[in-house]
């Protein structure tokens, strides 16, 4: 409906409208900012890595479960043999201390457990609130009232100390990684939930909504045709900035021992090994720790990337005192329009 007001509107005049898309002006405002394409550039690699962990570890002749008693030194207390723990051509990153495992095999699987984890959590909060926030703002008020308070009752748990009741409780034979996985999507919908039911009550205030809505179209599709695209800006922009968190989350509670368990490998899990290797063997603290660094800084910044170019407002604000004024005090953009 609102294209076919556009077209309406354009076919009344004698100007020639050029079509731009939004996913045009999209990427043409992300690619105005280069730490966003430096974080993208980041993200991309992790996945590859997650992706490609059987290919690497196969390349390096290791796996993450196998162990290596004859490369730990046993009277010390199970410190890896050699210099930086074991560095060497057979060993890319070292072993572990006491087990002996790969470090480097271990570091790319858990990538796939933290990433696979945190995306599909993501996933699983944005359709329930999606979902939830467009039903409360397009329903009865009865149905909003409902929906409303049990947002807020989901808003007000503390995700922690639910997600180690959650998991403490479920049996042992679960597979854990799943287990995680719906633990964190069913508790951290409620935010995206409120953002969405403000946004849909937004839209269904503006002409091409209520016109949509005059002709006989039924919610779903008004919902889906005209809210949805709307939509779309605040929910990606969300998303983006669920991701690294849901990172920290799953580390968290894997640090916690309550996450994914041995010897499936997890940055989480790695951290909770090496608390007490900090001085013999660093590096077995360091790198996942580091590895956790970088994906969040990098995914964040992503995220925070994506709110600016999906946000004219915010590009617009990028772009004040950035134009050059000649003499006449016209800036370089006013005088090319």
């Amino acid at each position: 409906m609102s294209e076919a007001l556009i077209a309406v509107e354009a076919a009344g005049t004698d100007t020639t409208v050029p079509a731009v898309s939004g996913a045009r002006r999209f990427w043409r405002r992300l690619r105005a900012q280069r730490a966003a394409l430096v974080a993208a550039a980041v993200v991309a690699l992790l996945v590859l890595v997650a992706l490609g962990a059987p290919l690497l570890t196969a390349l390096e002749g290791q796996d993450p479960t196998t162990y290596h008693p004859s490369l730990i030194d046993s009277a010390r207390g199970g410190v890896p043999v050699g210099s930086f723990g074991g560095l060497g051509g057979g060993h890319w990153l070292g072993v572990e201390p006491q087990t002996g495992r790969d470090l480097f095999a271990r570091l790319v699987y858990g990538a796939r457990v933290s990433l696979g984890v945190a995306l599909a959590a993501t996933v699983l909060q944005i359709a329930i609130g999606v979902a939830v926030g467009a039903a409360a703002a397009l329903g009865s008020r009865l149905l909003d009232q409902l929906l409303s308070r049990a947002t807020d009752v989901i808003v007000a748990m503390p995700l922690m100390i639910m997600a180690l009741a959650l998991l403490a409780i479920v049996p042992a034979s679960f597979p854990r990684t799943v287990l995680v996985t719906l633990v964190i999507g069913l508790i951290g919908w409620g935010n995206i939930a409120k953002i969405v039911r403000a946004q849909t009550l937004a839209l269904k205030g503006l002409d091409h909504v209520a016109a949509a809505r005059l002709s006989g179209w039924s919610t779903s599709r008004v919902a889906r045709r005209e809210l949805l695209p709307g939509l779309a800006a605040p929910v990606i922009t969300y998303a983006a900035l669920l991701v690294p968190m849901n990172i920290s989350v799953e580390a968290a509670l894997s640090f916690l021992g309550v996450g994914v368990k041995p010897p499936t490998p997890s940055w989480g899990q790695m951290l909770t090994a090496a608390d007490v290797w900090y001085q013999a063997a660093p590096q077995y603290l360091l790198l996942p720790a580091g590895a956790l660094f970088v994906t969040v800084l990098a995914l964040t910044v992503l995220g925070d990337g994506v709110r600016t170019a999906l946000d004219p407002r915010a590009a617009s604000r990028l772009r004040v005192g950035t134009g050059r004024r000649d003499r006449t005090g016209t800036s370089s953009e006013e005088a090319t329009a």
